[in-house]
């Protein structure tokens, strides 16, 4: 049975301090049914937010629909993002994603999990990234 999931019905929720740093907003969770294993949510950014440093077992797509940001994988340059912009992280990938120092930023962001995980959170990213 196909499931439609209108806009509203879901709050928006605080991303976790212990996962992100500034303002972070996560909307619209989504979670396929067994047995599909994607899940994903919208995701603001406020400017100068970003995640902490993790990876995905399955890898990460991010589709950016506003604003302006980064992407950075551990060891690489920070690469801008921008509405449109497709980012396809490969599994086991450490990297950042979040908004620019003057301009939020909005992406969905699509994984699938592996044994029931989706991310290994690791550290916060300092200033210096």
């Amino acid at each position: 049975m196909i499931t439609v999931t209108t806009i509203g019905s879901q709050p928006s929720v605080p991303g976790p301090a212990e996962y992100f740093t500034g303002v972070v907003r996560i909307d619209a969770p989504f979670q396929g049914a067994t047995p599909a294993r994607v899940g994903g949510a919208t995701v603001t950014f406020e400017p100068g937010a970003r995640t902490a440093w993790h990876t995905h077992p399955l890898g990460q797509t991010l589709i950016v629909t506003a604003g302006a940001g980064f992407v950075q994988e551990w060891d690489g340059p920070e690469r801008s993002i921008h509405p449109g912009d497709q980012v396809w992280i490969p599994a086991g990938v450490k990297h950042w994603h979040g908004a620019s120092p003057t301009a939020a930023m909005t992406h969905i962001a699509i994984a699938e999990a592996l044994d029931g995980k989706v991310v290994d959170w690791l550290e916060k990213v300092d200033d210096a990234h």
